[in-house]
């Protein structure tokens, strides 16, 4: 959990979803689905960009969603996915 500025705790939150994805046999590239939770919706574009560093066209299915906080104070992005194994 890093609870630096916005891109840094997106570089951090999609590293850890890279991570378990390839500990249960998949990877970025079947990511199907992608929800991401913001605490502030003005961070989405920098979210965005650190967004493209990990995944590729064609782009996976996404949704933002803001809310109002997340599990640990100070977390400004969460994200949930949804990929093919195999």
């Amino acid at each position: 959990l890093e609870l630096g500025d916005i891109a840094l705790q997106s570089e951090c939150t999609l590293q850890a979803l890279k991570v378990a994805l390839e500990h249960a046999g998949s990877s970025m590239d079947r990511v199907l689905h992608l929800t991401i939770y913001l605490t502030d919706m003005a961070d989405r574009a920098a979210f965005n960009e650190v967004y493209q560093r990990f995944f590729a066209k064609p782009w996976p299915v996404r949704a933002a969603v803001g809310v109002a906080s997340l599990a640990v104070e100070g977390m400004r992005v969460e994200v949930t996915a949804m990929a093919a194994k195999g």
